[in-house]
């Protein structure tokens, strides 16, 4: 009988300790929307941050890990698997996760910026693209941008010039776009295009590449390996380090030539697998604190965060119906 009890009550200490082990870290992953040093450098507040937030609120953290992962897949998958806890991803990504076991708990705000126009030489007139700071903002837009090659100069003239472009046009470039759960890199160009070309999608395109990130796509065009990139709308203002070293910059070398339609915003997610609905409500609690910081706001404004509001599912059925569309071409 001695051995039955103490038998029980080693089985109950090692669940205990493991469930303590689990308490003491939380992992935190981000997309690689930029360079990953980028992010980790500007993030690394956060650590402290989050775990002042959520100690506060009964847990015991002793270490928040933040990593960024190799893709938007990669993130997806970690939060399945329960190797990531929280997931800074973007609503092409969630849905596409989300029946796998990844849930939205956070929708990001963002500063409205001063293109927003659905008439695409009207970006190209109102340059360089700027935050309004006056207005906050649920949604994005996904952009095409035609650099400075002969390709990308001629489609950018012809757009300037009120002209439509053709299939021809489009296919007769070289193309730089993200990953396919990426839904401005690819998901709503690959709508665009599908609503302009008779049902064509990114993978008729007779030249594309996935150089590895917004970053690459941006280099790409500044070396004119590619003549047009997808970017969300206000990449540039992001990714002008491309240009560092040439003598002109990316808003006199590189035009919109296409403007999809809105994309919610970006995500903070969870796995069903490691975060229950306890640590899910302070979670929100602690996102939408740090964002009220100065050093929060800081380190969230790598991805043009500004702040968070509490999200549901239904909030991302248009990227649903985006993945949908994408899955059966595939």
């Amino acid at each position: 009988m001695k051995k039955i009890i103490a038998l029980v009550m080693a089985l109950v200490l090692l669940v205990t300790l493991s469930a303590c082990a689990k308490e003491e870290k939380l992992v935190v992953y981000f997309v690689p929307s930029r360079d990953a040093a980028e992010i980790l450098e500007a993030t690394e507040p956060l650590k402290e941050l989050l775990m002042e937030e959520l100690n506060a609120q009964g847990y015991n953290y002793t270490e928040i890990e933040i990593q960024v992962g190799s893709s938007y897949e990669a993130v997806g998958e970690a939060l399945v698997a329960g190797t990531a806890d929280v997931g800074l991803i973007p609503g092409g990504t969630y849905v596409l996760y989300h029946d796998d076991g990844v849930d939205v708990i956070l929708t990001a705000t963002r500063y409205a910026i001063s293109n927003d126009s659905e008439v695409v030489a009207d970006w190209n007139a109102n340059e360089p693209t700027v935050n309004d700071e006056s207005r906050m903002a649920t949604y994005y837009r996904s952009i095409m941008v035609a650099g400075p090659s002969p390709k990308g100069r001629e489609l950018a003239d012809k757009v300037n010039a009120g002209q439509a472009l053709t299939w021809d046009d489009v296919n007769s470039a070289t193309w730089c776009v993200r990953s396919s759960s990426s839904s401005a890199g690819y998901i709503y160009p690959t709508i665009w295009l599908m609503d302009n070309f008779d049902g064509k999608t990114i993978s008729d395109l007779a030249n594309v590449t996935d150089p590895g990130g917004y970053g690459a796509n941006a280099n790409g065009l500044a070396a004119e390996t590619c003549d047009i990139a997808t970017f969300y709308a206000d990449a540039r203002m992001h990714q002008g380090g491309a240009w560092d070293g040439l003598d002109t910059d990316i808003w006199e070398d590189t035009d919109v030539i296409a403007v999809t339609a809105p994309i919610y915003n970006d995500t903070i997610s969870v796995s069903a697998a490691t975060v229950d609905a306890d640590l899910k409500a302070a979670l929100i609690v602690a996102f939408q604190n740090i964002a009220e910081t100065e050093a929060g706001a800081a380190a969230i404004d790598i991805y043009s965060h500004k702040g968070y509001q509490e999200a549901q599912d239904s909030d991302y059925d248009k990227e649903r119906q985006a993945q949908e569309i994408i899955r059966a071409l595939n």
